[in-house]
């Protein structure tokens, strides 16, 4: 009888320590299964990535797109800046993963001045380059010799001409590339405009708010941060064929990251695009490319 019950008991002690491995070894292959505490999504590995962008409209884009990435385990770390130098300059030395801030004739200028090796990891939006106008309503009543201030930034230029150009204020020479035209390149001035291209292209809000000149052009993202309404208060504004595209740049190196591939692919999402619809009403028109 006694031999029976030790039998019993060593049988009980064995089944209890090959239970306990068993439970060891279900926990070193699952070593989430006890944290009844965390969710799924903190259970995904994550990746952070940097984006900078311009304030007022590049970032308010990026943030919707913010908790569509952390429920796939991507946290995007947004970077606002007010100027179009540095977020290049941040990219180049690794501060950045990627920024949002650029059409792509200003970054093929950027990558063809300073050398930066970066590619257009996708394109997200445009934003219609306005005239403006406190003393006159429409483009017909620009006086003969009427001052239109506008960017000193090269890449925008170019843009501007051809815009004063489709509106009938001034002709180009035939045969150049338009996306680098100067004022050097006006060939007819009907109303004999002066055309001040002395003035940065943050302070174009300011000269139009105070009446500086006769009309001022504005890109839409200053025009916005402002509070000034594109299709409202312009009194000529750039059609949606404008290949001016605003970009997600990135490293060449970097070009197939694949969080920075996703990023680009949920502001390309039918809830992205909408939100840019509803939120600026056509002033900033969303693109898929």
């Amino acid at each position: 009888m006694k031999k029976i019950l030790s039998f019993l008991v060593l049988s009980v002690v064995v089944l209890a320590l090959a239970a306990c491995g068993s439970a060891k070894e279900e926990e070193t292959n699952n070593p989430t299964s006890g944290s009844a505490g965390e969710s799924e999504t903190e259970q995904k590995a994550s990746t952070t990535i940097t984006v900078g962008a311009s304030n007022g409209l590049h970032d308010l884009i990026l943030e919707q797109a913010k908790p569509i990435l952390a429920e796939e385990g991507i946290e995007l770390k947004i970077e606002p800046y007010q100027d179009y130098v540095m977020p290049n300059q941040d990219l180049e030395s690794g501060d950045l993963d990627a920024n949002y801030f650029q059409h792509i004739p200003y970054l093929e200028a950027e990558i063809a001045e300073k050398g930066y090796d970066f590619v257009n990891a996708g394109g997200i939006h445009i934003e219609p380059i306005g005239i403006y106008s406190q003393k006159y309503k429409s483009l017909d009543e620009l006086p003969d010799g009427a001052t239109i201030i506008i960017s000193n930034s090269v890449s925008d230029q170019g843009r501007i001409l051809s815009l004063l150009e489709t509106k009938g204020l001034i002709k180009l020479a035939d045969g150049i590339d338009k996306t680098l035209a100067t004022v050097d390149d006006i060939v007819e001035n009907p109303k004999n405009l002066v055309i001040d291209n002395s003035s940065a292209p943050e302070m174009l809000v300011t000269f139009y708010e105070e009446g500086e000149g006769d009309a001022v052009v504005i890109n839409s993202n200053f025009a916005i941060d402002a509070g000034i309404n594109p299709i409202e208060d312009s009194i000529a504004i750039e059609g949606s064929e404008s290949p001016y595209v605003n970009i997600i740049a990135v490293r060449a190196e970097d070009k197939d990251n694949e969080a920075i591939t996703r990023l680009v692919e949920v502001l390309h999402s039918d809830a992205i695009q909408q939100f840019i619809m509803d939120e600026w009403g056509g002033a900033v028109v969303p693109v898929n490319e």
